[in-house]
């Protein structure tokens, strides 16, 4: 038996940054927001879609333990396939290594937790598919799970930091010019 470097299986009532949630029901509301609003006091019925969802946690631990948030943010995670599958242009020799290499900013792999040799079974992290569910919802949902991966530190980290890289980006109006 080999020990996975990267994810550790856990079956406890607790959620932390890192935690894999295969399967979780995200209502999506559907609208029109150009044309939605409340108007004369009037009360607008929305639609709402339900989608079955891979997601990893994006909440920092240190605010999940200390019920600092009642809302938990979390992303998409894909099979590289199903990912290809959506995403053609990913399919193409190369292009999983510039993911890798950090290249793609919004995306990031991440080994799978059942064979982590194998690069073809990667997860693929979208960090601009970003979701905000009820805290309550996702601890129960990631309790009912029998068991469930969890990045281990660094891997935990690195996604964290992927996940940072992207949103603390600054563009500058000029700079000074090339050498």
């Amino acid at each position: 038996m080999t020990i996975d470097p990267f994810w550790v299986q856990v079956n406890e009532p607790t959620l932390m940054q890192g935690d894999y949630l295969p399967g979780c029901l995200v209502p999506v509301p559907l609208f029109d927001p150009t044309t939605f609003g409340k108007k004369d006091n009037e009360t607008q019925e929305v639609e709402v879609e339900v989608n079955e969802l891979d997601l990893i946690v994006l909440t920092q631990s240190c605010d999940l333990d200390n019920n600092k948030v009642n809302q938990v943010v979390v992303c998409t995670i894909y099979q590289i396939s199903e990912f290809e599958e959506a995403n053609p242009a990913f399919a193409k020799k190369g292009k999983w290594n510039e993911v890798l290499a950090g290249r793609i900013e919004g995306l990031h792999l991440l080994a799978s937790p059942s064979n982590p040799d194998n690069n073809r079974e990667a997860l693929v992290v979208n960090f601009r598919e970003i979701y905000s569910l009820p805290y309550k919802y996702i601890l129960k949902y990631a309790t009912d799970l029998d068991c469930r991966w969890r990045l281990k530190s660094p891997y935990l980290e690195h996604f964290s930091q992927a996940f940072a890289r992207l949103f603390m980006r600054v563009g500058l109006p000029s700079s000074i010019p090339r050498f």
